[in-house]
């Protein structure tokens, strides 16, 4: 038999049991809910209903399909809400193929921004089949599911869309694995902290203008790491280690830090860093965040003084990429369910083995080999790649009694 539909759509005031009455009055006819979409913003309610039934007018309390549109727009009158009905015929076609994940990020986030993605999403013949907001501040997010799209194609599209909008746009496939366990593997200096270590060791060792310059050109790609590094370390000769409980100190963390670490701790995510820079201070964040797994260098220390030379095998581009690698077979996850972020050309190839690759507020030549990048200055903006909410952050924190901020 042929299968009709109704799509039943109210609209107004948003109220307790709007959903529960009109599920109610629908149960009085031999229908079947084939979907239904609710949202509420800013306390107006959109409750959409696509109810389904055999061949000609469904009958039951109230007779007709009259009987059923008549006790809807009672439901509309009672409830001083807008009501629209519309019939057709059920789909028997499968669901596109191509859903992925589209989030976007501003701060502020224009309409002529929104204006642009979805024109290149229709553009493309894919179809927006749903849109939510994940974050209102410190920066607006939306993410809306996408079908029907390639996804290389698809992120070439947004990405040069971002630009020109000047907002963030990560393109991911749909699937369970969102939200299965998954682990983070981060870069510290510059990314997990703001500033680079070596550069507050130099200021102590009075040597911070050419050690800076040397950190520039290993973060551009211009400098193989292992030789800025030797060269870089070279010049902190003869510091007393007291200088590291110092730069502990002064070490600062990137708005968000302790709210991504903490929100991922929830999910029982393993989170892990990987740094060009020292284990003398990277110890420090591990007890401090309770990090689970943890790659850096050690800078050689014999008589209370630094030597100029680091201990063991440097952990550089390879190094941080093979980290990656063990942290993962430690800790059970496949590769695929792994989330890199970085900032520099130190931190490529750690990028491309995650399954995910994030550039954070990073170098041009990082941006481009990415996945996606995140250019707001807020580290918890990687949860909402996740499809975490902030209304879901704070929920969690309230339940904790821990108070919610930005930190």
């Amino acid at each position: 038999m042929n299968q009709r539909t109704l799509l039943i759509t109210l609209t107004g005031p948003d109220r307790p049991g709007v959903t529960s009455r009109l599920f109610t009055v629908l149960a009085g006819f031999p229908v079947t809910v084939a979907d239904v979409e609710q949202v509420v913003i800013r306390g107006r309610l959109t409750l959409g209903v696509l109810v389904a039934y055999a061949g000609g007018p469904p009958t039951g309390t109230g007779g007709t399909i009259g009987g059923l549109w008549t006790a809807v727009e009672q439901i509309a009158s009672d409830l001083d809400m807008d009501l629209e009905i519309a019939t057709g015929t059920a789909s028997q076609e499968k669901r596109r193929r191509g859903r992925l994940h589209v989030t976007v990020l501003g701060a502020p986030l224009l309409p002529a921004a929104m204006a642009g993605i979805a024109g290149r999403v229709a553009a493309s013949g894919a179809n927006i089949d749903r849109i939510e907001r994940l974050s209102s501040y410190p920066v607006t997010c939306i993410e809306m599911a996408v079908s029907g799209a390639d996804p290389r194609a698809m992120r070439a599209d947004l990405a040069a869309e971002a630009a020109l909008q000047k907002v963030d746009v990560a393109v991911q496939r749909s699937g369970l694995h969102r939200r299965a366990k998954r682990l983070v593997v981060m870069d510290v200096d510059s990314t997990l902290i703001q500033g680079e270590v070596i550069e507050l060791l130099a200021r102590h060792a009075g040597c911070l203008d050419e050690v800076a310059r040397v950190t520039e050109q290993a973060m551009q790609g211009e400098l193989d790491f292992a030789e800025s590094l030797t060269r870089r370390v070279a010049l902190l000769e003869g510091l007393p280690d007291e200088v590291f409980t110092k730069v502990v100190k002064e070490v600062v963390l990137t708005p968000g830090a302790r709210t991504l670490v903490r929100t991922l701790k929830r999910l029982d995510y393993r989170f892990a860093i990987v740094s060009g820079g020292f284990t003398q201070i990277t110890d420090a964040l591990v007890a401090d965040l309770g990090i689970d797994y943890s790659a850096a260098n050690t800078l050689e220390v014999v008589d209370g003084r630094l030597t100029g030379r680091v201990v063991g095998e440097i952990v550089d581009r390879p190094g941080k990429a093979r980290a990656l690698e063990r942290f993962a077979a430690e800790s059970g996850i496949p590769l695929s369910q792994t989330v890199a972020v970085g900032d520099g050309a130190n931190d490529l190839d750690m990028l491309a083995t995650a399954g995910l690759g994030i550039a954070f507020n990073a170098k041009p030549v990082v941006r481009q080999a990415a996945d996606t990048a995140l250019n707001v200055p807020y580290l918890d903006s990687i949860l909402y790649l996740l499809g975490i909410s902030r209304d879901e952050v704070e929920a969690a924190d309230a339940e904790d009694g821990v108070v919610s901020r930005w930190d």
